[in-house]
């Protein structure tokens, strides 16, 4: 039987539940599925047949380090999926820029380098934005994600200073649609397979779990189905999963995120789902 990776990290050493809903269906073609956490000190990468990156939902804390044991599997010759060369440009939100030069739709967004001394105020009037959205370059789970305005700007600075101390910005239109209409993940492995639209809890425009977000299992228009399979064929290189994060704004898909090497897969709300995803793990292996 070949053995195949679900990479986690020491939180969830067990992987979530619903990772290990694609263990069955892996098991019927064949594959054992095996959780391994990134950062153990005693794993034999070389004894599985490939790894697939799964919740890794630390490396924001730690970049370098995560950076280095992805160069170190590449060095030993180890398969991961999505691809490492992937994995480093998708964990930096800078692709968003690359992705917008491609011709994805994407809100009004500056990108700030680490250190830099940006004047809060002067950014969002130089860029015509009356509200933002303002992350880390590096992160996951809305961590140290916030809202800031043209009126509140001044006294948020410290807020971004202590973000440019550390890592480099994303200073980002706040798209009022997240809130009002919610946030669609479209699932892709071999093609398109399932979606969830997210909402916000009341008084919030974070979508994730962590701050009262919900999703529900609901079919997008063939529009928007589209127009997120124009902006995978924009990633130049083979990739096995991958979630589309965004919101529609005058029949558009305005692209929030692409995620495409930790991100929950939302397995669960349909059934046909984890077979999809151990298909297109069989086909590596």
């Amino acid at each position: 039987m070949k053995r195949v990776g679900f990479i986690t990290y020491r939180d969830l050493p067990a992987l979530t539940p619903d990772d290990r809903l694609a263990f069955a269906p892996l098991r019927e073609l064949g594959i054992e599925a095996i959780p391994v956490v990134w950062d153990s000190s005693d794993i034999d990468w070389k004894s599985f047949d490939t790894l697939v990156l799964r919740s890794c939902w630390d490396y924001h804390y730690k970049p370098e380090i995560f950076t280095k044991w992805l160069d170190r599997l590449e060095r030993s010759g180890v398969a991961i999926w999505n691809p490492s060369s992937v994995i480093r440009w998708n964990m930096d939100k800078r692709y968003l820029g690359d992705l917008r030069q491609s011709g994805a739709n994407i809100p009004r967004t500056l990108f700030i380098e680490a250190g830099a001394k940006a004047n809060l105020p002067a950014a969002l009037e130089e860029s015509g934005l009356e509200q933002a959205v303002i992350k880390p370059t590096i992160s996951a789970t809305a961590r140290r994600t916030w809202r800031t305005s043209i009126h509140t700007a001044r006294e948020d600075q410290p807020r971004l200073d202590e973000i440019l101390s550390e890592s480099g910005a994303v200073v980002q239109e706040f798209i009022e649609e997240v809130v009002t209409r919610g946030e669609w993940s479209l699932i892709f492995f071999d093609g398109y397979s399932h979606a969830v639209l997210k909402r916000a809890a009341a008084g919030d425009f974070r979508v994730q779990r962590e701050f009262g977000g919900s999703s529900d299992i609901v079919t997008p228009p063939q529009r928007i189905i589209r127009q997120a399979e124009e902006i995978l064929r924009m990633v130049d290189s083979k990739i096995i999963y991958a979630r589309v994060d965004g919101v529609e704004r005058d029949n558009r898909f305005v692209l929030l995120e692409l995620e495409l090497f930790e991100p929950e897969l939302f397995l669960r709300v349909d059934t046909r789902a984890p077979a999809r995803f151990a298909q297109s793990i069989a086909a590596l292996v």
